[in-house]
């Protein structure tokens, strides 16, 4: 087993303020993705989530990996002198992870099973030390997962900008003025937006929400399907001097995030709607009083009426409209997927 180097206090401390989760394992770890390199990363397992980090000293997570729907953990072939490799099958992807001597891997597939499937495993070759410690981390996290259980079910499903979630994303930079973060801005994590879109399809599909670095931004969208499953897609908004960049195959700089989101809807031609709009009312449809001559004598009684029933109020009063969109077309030949 491999001696761990935890990070300072102090980067220890911001790291379980930015995540919000109990830390349970840390190391490195070399891990290899469909879309992209094989890299070393610091790695921390926290709740059911493995935190990448560039380096061991570094405050903000690279990226996160949410092991809570993996289905398989399986050891990789060993071809290869002391190197041990375990190839993760989870819902959307298949991740492996390699590490130097096969001990190590081990015990990471230990803790990786222990917090996915809730039970310590019995099929591994650990020792009883380690065996040990999987308990006291089983009990965290089924208390962990009881207090979140409990508390998604007493707090209400939307998060908003004026209500953060303790502890997360504290550090992302908004705009000074409220009023402009659109609507359908949360405060959610990417598998959380993804969640979200997927359970509630009749709620939009669009959700602005902060970057992983706590910096930037990203949208994340449900493309709509007629023919097959609908897919998620994530894309990241870069906030620069000059405004906002949406990060395309052409790069497209934004003045505002609301521009960013009207970006979204204009080019899928109002394919995408921000997440949670279809709550107000689209139409303003208030009675019009009609004027019509009269004569003085009619004009008193009208008075008089009025005045012993109250002042004239429109016959039917929709819902408040705090978000109604107008956009217009775009030409067909554009991309309705973005790239």
């Amino acid at each position: 087993m491999a001696t761990l180097e935890p990070a300072p206090r102090r980067i220890y401390q911001q790291r379980s303020r930015l995540t919000s989760l109990p830390l349970y394992y840390e190391g490195f770890l070399w891990i290899k993705r469909p879309r992209s390199k094989e890299a070393k990363y610091w790695t921390e397992l926290r709740g059911t989530k493995l935190f990448l980090y560039s380096d061991i000293k570094q405050e903000k997570y690279t990226d996160s990996i949410e092991l809570r729907n993996m289905s398989t953990i399986n050891d990789g072939p060993s071809n290869q002198k002391q190197w041990a490799e375990v190839i993760l099958t989870l819902d959307k992807e298949e991740v492996i992870i390699k590490t130097e001597i096969a001990e190590d891997a081990e015990e990471w597939k230990g803790f990786i099973l222990t917090v996915v499937e809730q039970s310590v495993p019995s099929c591994l070759t650990l020792l009883p030390g380690q065996l040990i410690r999987l308990k006291e981390i089983l009990e965290k996290e089924t208390a962990r997962r009881a207090e979140e259980e409990k508390s998604s079910v007493s707090s209400p499903s939307r998060l908003s900008v004026d209500m953060p979630v303790p502890g997360t994303y504290e550090d992302c930079e908004q705009p000074n003025d409220r009023n402009e973060m659109p609507v359908c801005f949360y405060s959610v994590t990417r598998s959380e937006a993804a969640e979200m879109l997927m359970k509630e399809e009749d709620n939009g599909n669009l959700i602005l929400r902060p970057g992983a670095d706590c910096k930037n931004y990203a949208v994340t969208i449900r493309e709509p399907s007629e023919h097959s499953r609908s897919q998620v897609k994530h894309y990241r908004v870069l906030k620069t001097d000059r405004g906002f960049t949406i990060e395309l195959d052409k790069p497209v700089t934004l003045n505002s995030l609301k521009d960013v989101v009207n970006h979204f809807i204009t080019e899928t031609r109002g394919k995408l709607k921000p997440y949670g709009s279809n709550i107000y009312d689209t139409n303003i449809d208030y009675a019009v009083k009609v004027e019509t001559k009269t004569s003085p004598q009619s004009n008193v009684r009208n008075l008089a009426n009025q005045l012993s029933i109250g002042r004239f109020v429109p016959a039917q009063r929709g819902r408040e409209n705090a978000y109604v969109n107008v956009y217009t077309s775009t030409s067909s030949e554009e991309d309705p997927h973005m790239g």
